[in-house]
């Protein structure tokens, strides 16, 4: 069973991808996202995560499994290209053109149907995924909750201390004298 997945309108020059796509036509999945991780070429994060969005495809939507998958083809196309003028001596302007590229990757199994998971299988992986979700959802909430408790308490604290100080601080005033009234309140000479 075949697998694809693209990648539009990249905004790097296609003869620079083509480098890396041909460089992986062929490998195990496992062995071509290896290779990717420690190229350092324009391009490789890019097919890269393109590598593993196929992967992904396989395994959740066709329960193929990872390690049966190789690259059975990987293709960049040319894209719409940015036209921009750079002036040029006497009045003239020269044409820079900004490529883009598509890439298409297709995997296929080494072994047809070794590893493959059954639509039962799968359809218990999904809703054992949607219950760990609703799960993480409610402990998400159960948590911000007693934050938001939290900042309530601390907030009553705090306006209790405020209203201590207050109190004391105008006791201070009305006994003693501010001595700082006394300093503004003094004309220059």
């Amino acid at each position: 069973m075949k697998v694809t997945a693209r990648l539009n309108n990249l905004r790097i020059s296609p003869r620079k991808v083509r480098l890396m796509a041909n460089f992986i036509k062929g490998q195990d999945v496992i062995g071509a996202i290896d290779q990717l991780g420690t190229t350092v070429k324009a391009g490789t994060p890019q097919i890269k995560k393109l590598l593993e969005s196929a992967v992904a495809n396989g395994e959740n939507n066709f329960g193929l499994d990872k390690n049966n998958l190789y690259i059975f083809n990987a293709v960049v196309e040319a894209g719409a290209t940015l036209k921009r003028w750079m002036p040029k001596a006497y009045g003239r302007a020269g044409a820079i053109r900004k490529r883009t590229c598509k890439i298409i990757i297709t995997l296929e199994e080494r072994v047809e149907g070794l590893g493959r998971k059954s639509k039962e299988q799968m359809e218990k992986e999904k809703k054992a995924r949607l219950e760990e979700i609703k799960k993480r959802e409610k402990e998400m909430k159960a948590q911000a909750e007693g934050e938001e408790k939290k900042e309530k308490k601390s907030e009553k604290v705090a306006e209790k201390i405020e209203g201590e100080r207050g109190k004391k601080g105008e006791a201070e005033t009305k006994g003693k004298g501010n001595w700082t009234n006394k300093i503004f309140r003094r004309k220059s000479m």
